[in-house]
Parts: C-alpha cells; structure tokens; sequence
C-alpha cells in the first residue's frame, strides 16, 4: 500500500542534556507549544516525558504540520528530531468512554 495523503500529524522529539528534562521542559511549553497552538490547522497537542531526558510532543493538524522551532543547543544533548506522519486510525480504549461519562455528568 502506497499513502499519497499529505502528513497531518507531526511528532517532535526533543532530548536533554542529562539531568536538564526539567530545565527543557518551560522552554517547550512557554515557546513551543504556543507556536502549535497558534497554526489556525492545529486540532490538538500534547507533551510527553519520556526516559533518557526526553520531551516529546505530538500535534495533529487539520492540514500539513509546520515544522517547529529548536529549544536552545545549551539544553540539549542533539538536535531535534521532527517527523511528520499521516493519522491512520484513532481508538478508544474502555476508560476513555468511563471518563467521558463522568465529563458529561
């Protein structure tokens, strides 16, 4: 199978210097993430820690993701990694329809 569609998801990996997660985080959600925010296309992101001083953000849009902007070299122990993707499928799990009951209660 061949996908032709343009990506729509963007996912943007972003990994500190040791023992700094905590210092690259403010940085990703004060400058990152409101550059995602404010694309009129974007549908939702969220921000993930991950182990090894990871921060991972994923962000889907409505068309092709923009590619975003680097926290600086002094946090980080490389360069960012973005990879754009297209949204195959998303499901739901049963604690997702527990926690919507509870929302709308």
């Amino acid at each position: 199978m061949t996908i032709t569609s343009p990506p729509d998801t963007l996912m943007w990996e972003a990994r500190a210097q040791a023992g700094r997660q905590a210092d690259l985080l403010p940085h990703i959600e004060q400058t990152v993430l409101p550059t995602v925010l404010a694309d009129p296309a974007c549908l939702d992101a969220g921000i993930y820690l991950g182990g090894q001083d990871r921060v991972v953000l994923i962000a889907h849009f409505t068309s092709t993701p923009p590619p975003l902007p680097a926290p600086p070299d002094d946090l980080l122990l490389r360069s960012v990694h973005q990879w754009p993707f297209r949204r195959h499928a998303t499901c739901r799990g049963p604690a997702a329809h527990t926690s919507d009951a509870s929302a709308a209660g």
